[in-house]
């Protein structure tokens, strides 16, 4: 992982950039909105928890030369974390 980052201030960047456009590595655009404690992206009908973004940062710090793209973070929705993730330079 680039920079370290903690959930907190994590999800604090998703709640400040809900709304803008994001790509997934097969540049497909989405947009997510922040409610609680879930993201809703408006390609899937399945929120995006916290605590999956969570999961991503721990294998992220635990496991950070094997993690090379979407599938390698092994958590539900795992496009849609990696391209947050990307942008916010965490990756």
């Amino acid at each position: 992982m680039k920079k370290e980052m903690t959930i907190d201030a994590l999800w604090q960047l998703l709640i400040d950039h809900q709304n803008q456009t994001f790509y997934t590595m097969k540049k497909l655009p989405f947009r997510y909105c922040v409610k609680g404690g879930e993201i809703f992206v408006d390609r899937r009908s399945k929120s995006i928890t916290k605590a999956t973004f969570e999961q991503a940062l721990r294998k992220l710090e635990t496991d950070s030369g094997i993690i090379t793209g979407p599938k390698s973070l092994n958590v539900f929705g795992a496009p849609y974390v990696w391209a947050i993730l990307k942008t916010f330079e965490l990756v």
